[in-house]
């Protein structure tokens, strides 16, 4: 059965666009918005001997110009939400986030099974040596790249095709782009792949996961890991 395509009619998960009568791009993306003007609006109206129309505030109580007593409709000091500039929440018609409980579960799950392979491979190549004065670092550094290919290859692929390893197809988890849901492109699901295996495989991988993991429960408000920053995804439930 074909796969869908990101970015088409294809997906079934993408988003249609969304509207947004301020400064941003369609679809809500965090990352593409432009920052809302840092000056209040000009004054309005007139009269009086206030030389800008009010009583007391020149703004009419609201130092960006709007309702007085609080900010304008929408939730944002701006207008139109809580990003500002009217721009809509990338979540919304989104499915709930994935748990970090359920994510840290799929993780191992997809460890175990690409770590068995790999084991083979060390097994039958003599790359894995358990006594220190028997190594060979040359069949190390292979066997490190040998290991390196399959776990960013397999998550890559399976990210790419429907946004769901195994782990995460078993636990009812995908990866989707944040700005408009769809399943990710080939190219943020290697760059999400290779930010997570790659200091786990060859640099710190107990100081790695562990940075990942509190930033996935201290994240708001899309509970990202820093392999969904630099790739531009979430979690979501399936």
């Amino acid at each position: 059965m074909s796969q869908p395509t990101p970015g088409t009619g294809d997906d079934p998960f993408a988003k249609p666009p969304q509207d947004s009568d301020g400064p941003g791009t369609p679809g809500g993306s965090p990352y593409d918005r432009q920052p809302p003007p840092s000056y209040p609006p000009p004054p309005q109206g007139g009269g009086g001997s206030d030389p800008y129309g009010g009583a007391n505030d020149p703004y009419g109580g609201n130092p960006y110009g709007g309702p007085p007593g609080g900010n304008p409709p929408g939730g944002g000091p701006y207008g139109g939400g809580p990003y500002g500039g009217g721009a809509p929440d990338p979540l919304a018609g989104m499915p709930p986030l994935g748990s970090v409980g359920k994510r840290l579960l799929a993780r191992i799950i997809d460890f175990i099974l690409i770590s068995i392979p790999v084991g083979l491979l060390d097994w039958a190549f003599g790359t894995y040596r358990t006594d220190a004065d028997d190594i060979n670092y040359g069949s190390s550094v292979l066997g490190s790249l040998v290991a390196a290919v399959l776990y960013i290859g397999y998550e890559w692929w399976m990210t790419k095709s429907t946004g769901q390893t195994l782990g995460k197809k078993w636990l009812g988890l995908r990866v989707a782009m944040l700005d408009n849901g769809g399943v990710p492109t080939s190219q943020a699901a290697l760059i999400r792949a290779c930010v997570f295996w790659l200091p786990t495989l060859f640099c710190c991988p107990c100081l790695w996961i562990v940075l990942i993991g509190i930033l996935l429960l201290l994240d708001k408000p899309y509970r990202q890991g820093l392999h969904d920053k630099a790739a531009k995804t979430v979690v979501v439930s399936a």
